[in-house]
């Protein structure tokens, strides 16, 4: 009998698979120096987007295992 293949726990604690198919993330760079960012800027990085392109095969299948 063959193991399982375990799903990578970094992976799913940054990537959100929606109902639809599509992997959701958060964006970068809204860690630290926050001083000279525009609050503008920060506010844009608050919100959450979804990947694409090449992305999206690589990241389904370290989510899915």
């Amino acid at each position: 009998m063959r193991n399982k293949m375990k799903s990578h726990r970094g992976a799913m604690k940054r990537f959100k698979l929606t109902g639809t198919g599509k992997v959701k993330r958060y964006k970068a760079y809204k860690s630290h120096i926050l001083t000279k960012k525009s609050a503008k800027r920060k506010m844009g990085l608050r919100q959450s987007t979804y990947l694409t392109g090449a992305d999206i095969k690589r990241i389904k299948s370290v989510l899915s295992k």
